[in-house]
């Protein structure tokens, strides 16, 4: 298989992202995330342009890595100064890493628009501080900054500059594509082209591909350049950073090892992708994409009926790789169009004896499609739709009934906070049972008083935690009387689940949203309880 060194730059390019920011602690966490998936390199900050990159790296020389090898980045030298007079570089050096990644010009408009330098103060800049920088005992990468548009510009001049970079002992030549606007083809012979003239030396020089997304085609540039005889390979492992983002490190990965015969990984990393996905999204404060190839939560999901149909009797009817070679799992979401094989694949959960032509599984489609014209989603609430299920086969009693709830809000709020009132009237088991909560909107509140009626009969109740709370207004033509649908995540610290309730009235969507949710709860309790017993 042929070796391809993923060079992962969340840290650095992936910073550069709109509302991305990450503490000292954030970035050791993430350092730790791909050292287990098994990334090659790990660009970790520029020390020299703030002091929490700096921080950084002092505090990651205790961290014993796996498998990646931490890189700091910085620029080449400036042009009136001498390497060692340059305090980019001497920060540079003292990051204390083996390998360094050093960006340099090479599009001539670049460097004498911008930098103001000749092209010939520009080559040397670039031999002097890769130069410098090995006989320092670093083994250095040059990413060759706006390449693409360089060579399409002047590729003499382009080549002359990479030409510098192995003069000085550059060991990988990364060719930018910067601005993000070049077509599949530029990169592919481009690349070609400084494979043919630099990568096949003896010496070993490894070429490598470094794009953005600002055409959409930040992967398809990569892998095609990887074609050309790349065998490096920069970006970020979720795909954002400055503009429209960076290549997505976890498409190109499986891309190649799955699709492309290259090795990237360790190949039982590779089943860690989502996972550690997932978790780098969790640190960096992002909800992971959904429609991300691979690693998003859509990318197995099924919802039309015929497709559940097929990939129920056989997955390769359409799905173009196993969802576990990638961490990830199949979904089938239930709608109004997903027909009788979803239907009997949820069922058969709770009721083995139920079959695609019991009566109750047309009463359910039935039932499904009323409600899912009514503004129900039931593809976004499996909870929801396990209780519907339960009700529809006979497998549901409810855990308590309502008499009333009264909610009132005040305006101010009170100093500490406080804006919301609720009183609930309930009857668990016979026992009539009111109480009151406060709260800093009425659905807090709710949630409180729902709690404190409850935890005397159910203690459980009190693991459930709500994570998240959606409302999504379903007729905006009605104004403030439409429809709402409310939508709520919850979790009791090992499992999450998702409930959803629909009204015009926002208090009366949140209400059954949150008694599914604290039913789904109890619900899994009393079966966990009874299987061990059994």
């Amino acid at each position: 298989m042929k070796k391809i060194d993923i060079f992962d730059s969340t840290l650095r390019d992936g910073s550069q992202g709109e509302g991305i920011s990450y503490s000292v602690q954030d970035k050791l966490n993430i350092v730790r995330a791909l050292d287990e998936l098994g990334v090659s390199f790990i660009e970790a900050g520029n020390p020299g342009s703030n002091p929490k990159d700096m921080e950084f790296f002092q505090e990651a020389k205790k961290l014993t890595l796996a498998n990646s090898k931490l890189v700091a980045f910085g620029s080449t030298r400036r042009k009136d100064l001498s390497c060692r007079e340059d305090a980019n570089l001497q920060s540079l050096l003292s990051a204390g890493t083996e390998w360094v990644c050093i960006f340099g010009k090479t599009w001539d408009f670049q460097v004498t628009d911008i930098l103001h330098a000749t092209l010939d103060e520009n080559v040397e800049m670039i031999r002097d501080t890769v130069s410098y920088l090995v006989g320092e005992g670093r083994k250095v990468v040059f990413d060759a900054e706006h390449f693409f548009t360089g060579y399409a510009a002047n590729a003499e001049y382009a080549l002359r500059c990479l030409g510098a970079a192995v003069d000085g002992g550059a060991e990988c030549l990364c060719l930018c594509e910067t601005k993000g606007g070049a077509m599949p083809m530029e990169c592919y012979n481009a690349t070609k082209t400084v494979v043919e003239k630099f990568g096949k030396n003896p010496g070993g020089i490894s070429v490598g591909i470094h794009t953005h997304n600002d055409s959409g085609l930040a992967v398809a540039n990569s892998l095609l350049a990887v074609e050309a005889g790349a065998t490096h390979v920069q970006g970020v492992l979720l795909g954002f950073g400055e503009r429209t983002g960076n290549a997505n490190l976890s498409t190109i990965i499986a891309d190649l090892q799955l699709k492309l015969g290259c090795s990237c990984i360790p190949e039982d990393s590779l089943r860690n992708l989502t996972p550690i996905c997932k978790r780098v999204a969790e640190i960096t404060n992002i909800a992971l994409n959904p429609g991300m190839p691979y690693v998003g939560s859509s990318a197995f999901a099924h919802k039309a009926g015929m497709h559940i149909d097929a990939v129920i009797k056989n997955p390769f009817a359409y799905e173009h790789v196993e969802p576990d070679r990638v961490g990830n799992e199949r979904v089938f979401l239930m709608s109004e169009v997903a027909g009788r094989s979803m239907i009997i694949e949820k069922v058969q959960k709770f009721d083995k004896s139920i079959t695609k032509s019991s009566p109750v599984v047309q009463e359910i489609v039935t039932r499904v499609k009323e409600l899912e014209h009514d503004g129900y989603q039931f593809e976004g609430a499996d909870a929801s739709f396990e209780i519907l299920v339960r009700k529809s086969i006979g497998k549901y009693q409810p855990f308590f009934n309502l008499h009333y709830y009264k909610t009132s809000g005040e305006f101010p709020r009170f100093a500490d906070g406080q804006c919301a009132f609720c009183q609930v009237k309930l009857d668990v088991d016979g026992n009539v049972v009111v109480t009151a909560g406060e709260g800093d909107g009425p659905v807090n509140a709710m949630d409180v008083a729902l709690r404190k009626a409850l935890e005397e009969f159910y203690p459980n109740v009190g693991q459930i935690h709500l994570t998240d709370y959606k409302v999504r207004v379903l007729d905006g033509k009605s104004a403030t009387a439409s429809k709402v649908r409310v939508l709520i995540e919850s979790s009791d610290g090992s499992s999450t689940w998702t409930t959803m309730g629909v009204s015009s009235d926002v208090m009366e969507a949140s209400y059954i949203a949150l008694v599914d949710s604290f039913e789904y709860k109890l619900i899994k309790d009393l079966e966990r309880k009874f299987s061990k017993i059994l």
